[in-house]
């Protein structure tokens, strides 16, 4: 058993709990670690230095040698917190006799390349997407020679920007990857693609949806923060907000419209049928608990968020919330700062929101204004239209075997891949999901929307992996079954010389 302190940022929301996770209560996963290169695309920068990654991995159902690896590409967070809440690999790694691993992305969890020293400038500086996809590609590749495994085929899994991942190893790595399951995966939002009013207007429909007058609550109750605000009654918003500390200035009151703003935001992500212990603990239908309708009581559900384990008497503005390069939240610690790093350099998360098409109070984040906060924070210019360049964007025509799914109640699936694109590049679209819900373990209270997705996720995965050992044992048909012709030229000195497939084997006779 584990303690932890868990910080999970951005696309999982942003918060602070301590909890238990029990990895015996799961016994089939064992954590190992990987010797990892430190910069795949440098051989003088640092050498040749490795790391330790870890990952988690499980036989328990895999048919050894012929059943395929379901490979999850690990996010940003501890890589404990998504092997136990992705059930649905689990489970059909039990139908189709796969190998499970779970791979934890370099600079989160304990898969630090230089230790405390990670986050330290120029050191941070090989925490790329490329470089965690190039991480991937050589743990498969061993690990399948070290399992006498190199027959299996390998699909990728992944949920939020885990769910990028998996698309961008399918595309970059089509050699190693025979198919990709992109859960929650807002691969064009976060590629500059799209309107930066979507998040939260998306967030707010979601608390319409339930009823209406929660929406015009919750953005009465931020016109009532702003007005005493401006009184300066800032005693009256301690209070109302159970704050430890009265606010003093504008940059207070801008703190906590942020941890307010991220505190609706992570309900409904996370608005599953049941009660979960995802990133702390949440109730069934977190954003139907916010039914009310009498103004400051509109904001209690932060308190779900923020104080799950009820052990907070008061929330305190700058421990709960650390405002960075990513609008919806970084969270706090080593993570949110590698996030942080991420949202500087390729991750594009430009949203605002701004009382008109959502119910939060205005706050933009414009590319100057996340250009200006990297260059003071970690040094650099952010480059926007990189991801679009480099992993496709919304030109993937010519990709294949990739399933998009995206549940309408999660703020970010419009941010994604919403209709399919080929017969081989599939969206899945679920009525009543939240984030990535598809892969959570079934539970008796799932929709018959997911229900249905996972089955026809089931039904694709099943038939890549067939089309991949075909493809594979047809090519080695072909190798072994060719047979090259032999025959013997003479020169004009009349030597002669053995050619092979029509083609002279160099080899004087």
């Amino acid at each position: 058993m584990y303690v932890y302190v868990v910080l999970l940022p951005c696309l999982l929301g942003t918060c602070l709990y301590i909890f238990e996770i029990n990895t015996s209560a799961d016994p089939q996963f064992t954590e190992k670690y990987f010797s990892q290169t430190v910069d795949h695309f440098n051989f003088n920068s640092m050498g040749n230095g490795s790391f330790n990654q870890r990952y988690l991995i499980t036989d328990k159902y895999w048919k050894k040698g012929y059943g395929p690896i379901f490979f999850y590409t690990g996010n940003e967070g501890d890589i404990w917190e998504f092997a136990l809440n992705s059930g649905f690999i689990t489970e059909l790694a039990a139908q189709q006799g796969a190998l499970v691993i779970f791979a934890e992305h370099r600079y989160y969890g304990t898969s630090l390349p230089f230790g405390n020293d990670s986050f330290n400038i120029p050191q941070i500086g090989l925490l790329t997407v490329e470089q965690a996809l190039a991480d991937y590609a050589i743990m498969i590749t061993e690990l399948k020679l070290q399992l006498g495994a190199t027959d299996s085929p390998v699909i990728v899994f992944g949920g939020s920007y885990g769910g990028m991942l998996s698309v961008y190893m399918r595309l970059k790595y089509p050699n190693i990857v025979a198919g990709a399951l992109a859960a929650s995966a807002p691969i064009l939002s976060t590629a500059g693609l799209g309107d930066s009013r979507q998040f939260f207007r998306d967030v707010t429909a979601d608390f319409a949806n339930v009823a209406s007058e929660c929406r015009d609550a919750v953005r009465q109750a931020f016109h009532q923060l702003k007005d005493l605000a401006e009184q300066q009654d800032y005693s009256r918003i301690q209070s109302e907000f159970a704050l430890c500390k009265p606010p003093s200035s504008a940059q207070d009151i801008h703190q906590l419209n942020g941890l307010l703003r991220n505190g609706f935001t992570l309900m409904a992500m996370l608005d599953y049928p049941y009660s979960t212990h995802f990133m702390g603990n949440m109730p069934a239908n977190p954003v139907q608990v916010h039914r009310l309708s009498d103004s400051f009581q509109s904001f209690s559900p932060a308190g779900i968020v923020y104080n799950s384990t009820g052990l907070l008497t008061c929330f305190d503005l700058y421990s709960l919330y650390v405002e960075c390069a990513d609008p919806t939240g970084c969270g706090l610690g080593f993570n949110s700062q590698a996030w942080d790093y991420q949202a500087c350099t390729e991750i594009e998360l430009c949203y605002e929101s701004n009382n008109v098409t959502d119910m939060f109070p205005p706050m933009p984040f414009t590319e100057r204004e996340r250009e200006v906060y990297c260059s003071k924070r970690w040094a650099v210019v952010p480059r926007p239209g990189w991801l679009k360049i480099q992993f496709w964007a919304d030109a993937l025509s010519t990709a294949s075997n990739i399933i998009f799914s995206n549940g309408d109640l999660d703020p970010w699936a419009n941010g994604g891949v919403r209709k399919a694109l080929s017969s081989s590049l599939v969206a899945i679209n679920i009525s009543e999901g939240a984030h990535h819900l598809d892969l959570r373990a079934s539970n008796e209270a799932d929709p018959v929307s997911v229900i249905k997705a996972r089955k026809r996720e089931a039904e694709l995965i099943t038939q890549w992996v067939e089309m991949e050992r075909r493809r594979s044992q047809k090519g080695a048909t072909a190798i072994l079954g060719r047979k090259p012709r032999v025959s013997v030229m003479l020169l004009q000195d009349s030597t002669p010389i053995l050619t092979a497939g029509g083609r002279s084997s160099q080899m004087w006779l």
